[in-house]
């Protein structure tokens, strides 16, 4: 599959690393290396990032908080990620702009497709943060918004296994994996990929998704460089 532009999801908890709060600096360089890395094949990257390594708007349903104020605080945590995501790449020379769905002053630049492509044209790495800037939408729907908004040829999700399996591989040794299938098969088989918002979106604006072990040192620029890697979801 030949990549002119991908939008990366990378998930908050897996900054974290071992610690599962905050930041492991290890799990972030190596990131950073990879993406640094992976942007040299001239493939335009764009990321969004989750922010449950710091807070999840789900955790204020459950504790009865208002579910609106508990998502404004995740959209705020992935701000967070950003620019710690941001500070890395630059330890690694490679050029990055931070985006933020919503105004946070000199923080962030504000979110608008314009600016996201002017950054991508001039090499540099766009860091997509505070999800869609709206309550009750994960940042896998933002990440689908955008892949559609951007007319990215793929939206690649980087997890910690490598590709899509019939059943949980960390937790059962005979899991099957996929190596392709549509999203209709993935639908009927009822398999978590990603929540049926952005599975949606991603399907009727034929988007693939490319779930892959982002934890392979490597992988994300092989992948951009054309080899097969992980599983893809298409139409």
């Amino acid at each position: 599959m030949n990549f002119q532009r991908v939008l990366l999801k990378l998930s908050g908890e897996a900054l974290a690393g071992a610690n599962g709060f905050g930041f492991d600096a290890q799990v972030m360089s190596e990131y950073a290396k990879s993406i640094a890395d992976a942007a040299t094949t001239g493939t335009q990257i764009a990321i969004v990032i989750g922010g449950g390594n710091i807070y999840r708007g789900e955790q204020g349903a459950q504790t009865g908080k208002w579910r609106v104020k508990g998502d404004q605080m995740g959209m705020l945590a992935t701000v967070i990620n950003g620019l710690a995501l941001a500070e890395t790449f630059e330890k690694e020379h490679c050029a990055t702009q931070v985006f933020s769905a919503f105004p946070t002053g000199p923080v962030a630049t504000p979110y608008s497709v314009e600016g996201v492509e002017e950054a991508l044209t001039q090499q540099k790495v766009a860091i997509l943060t505070a999800g869609t800037g709206n309550p009750f939408f994960t940042t896998d729907s933002a990440a689908a918004l955008r892949a559609t908004e951007l007319h990215c040829d793929a939206l690649l999700k980087g997890t910690r296994v490598d590709g899509v399996y019939d059943c949980d591989p960390e937790k059962n040794a005979d899991a099957q994996k996929y190596e392709t299938l549509t999203f209709e098969q993935a639908y009927e088989k009822r398999l978590r990929i990603m929540d049926l918002t952005a599975f949606t979106l991603c399907r009727e604006n034929n988007i693939p998704i490319v779930v892959f072990n982002m934890n392979r040192i490597g992988a994300l620029g092989r992948l951009l460089r054309g080899e097969t890697i992980g599983s893809t979801v298409q139409n």
